[in-house]
């Protein structure tokens, strides 16, 4: 059961090269939409639909030009740098499809690092780490270092690290993106099990197919939601349906990036 909303965006704009000589590229055009806690949600579109820089808004990564991002009722456009990226190391989770892992640290070491920017003292890092490692089935493999495992457990070490802080959403940002099929279903199995233990997650991605798999979609297109599953006012876009049928919807080099 979803509680009260963990994310919203109202009217959000991203207009990149406002102040300079070159022509104004819109990227978001009036987002707007909320996420409740406990929700499973796709966020996806072709490259250029601006599910990237939705992200990056989403994430605090980058500031709107217009709009409102709410993060656990917090309005993140309020804040200055600092506040914000406390903001971002105690309310948000990322995951990302390269992993972003220290090679020469251990997996413990790792997940433990998500929460040096909250403060944590060290001994309570490692237990919570542990406990976030045992979480996504890995608790055997605290001691071993990124290069010794396959991507898939890469992935869940990413994974974990995302959760380790206790956020209220996780950003997942193709998190297939760089497995193969089989180790892709198994770390969205993955997902959907910490969604049923009551994480909130929104999954990133280019692949019509892995959205119709989550319980809610919202659907970019040209920097506007086309269509939102989870929303009754929203328009039902016929661009999904036809970009299943066969429309090309992914970006040519299959890497999912997006504008």
């Amino acid at each position: 059961m979803t509680g009260s909303a963990v994310l919203e965006l109202e009217e959000v704009t991203k207009v990149y090269g406002e102040r300079s000589d070159r022509s104004p590229v819109p990227a978001l055009r009036g987002v707007s939409f909320a996420v409740r806690a406990g929700e499973l949600v796709a966020i996806v579109g072709p490259s250029g639909s601006g599910k990237s820089t939705l992200l990056h808004v989403m994430g605090t990564l980058e500031r709107p030009s217009s709009g409102v991002v709410r993060i656990d009722g917090v309005d993140a456009a309020g804040l200055d740098d600092r506040a914000l990226s406390q903001l971002r190391a105690l309310r948000i989770g990322f995951v990302f499809q390269r992993f972003f892992l220290s090679e020469h640290a251990t997996v413990r070491e790792n997940v433990a690092d998500g929460l040096l920017y909250a403060g944590v003292p060290a001994v309570e890092r490692r237990r919570r780490a542990e406990e976030a490692l045992d979480r996504v089935g890995l608790a055997d493999r605290a001691g071993s270092t990124p290069p010794q495992l396959s991507g898939g457990q890469r992935q869940r070490v990413a994974i974990a690290r995302a959760l380790v802080g206790r956020p209220a959403v996780v950003l997942a940002d193709e998190p297939t993106g760089n497995l193969d099929s089989a180790t892709g279903a198994a770390i969205m199995a993955l997902l959907h099990e910490l969604h049923a233990d009551g994480a909130t997650i929104l999954v990133i991605t280019h692949d019509p197919a892995l959205a119709e798999r989550l319980p809610r979609r919202i659907r970019m297109l040209d920097g506007r939601v086309a269509a939102d599953s989870g929303d009754p006012r929203a328009p039902r876009d016929p661009e999904g349906r036809r970009g299943r049928e066969g429309r090309p919807s992914d970006d040519p080099g299959g890497t999912g990036a997006a504008t």
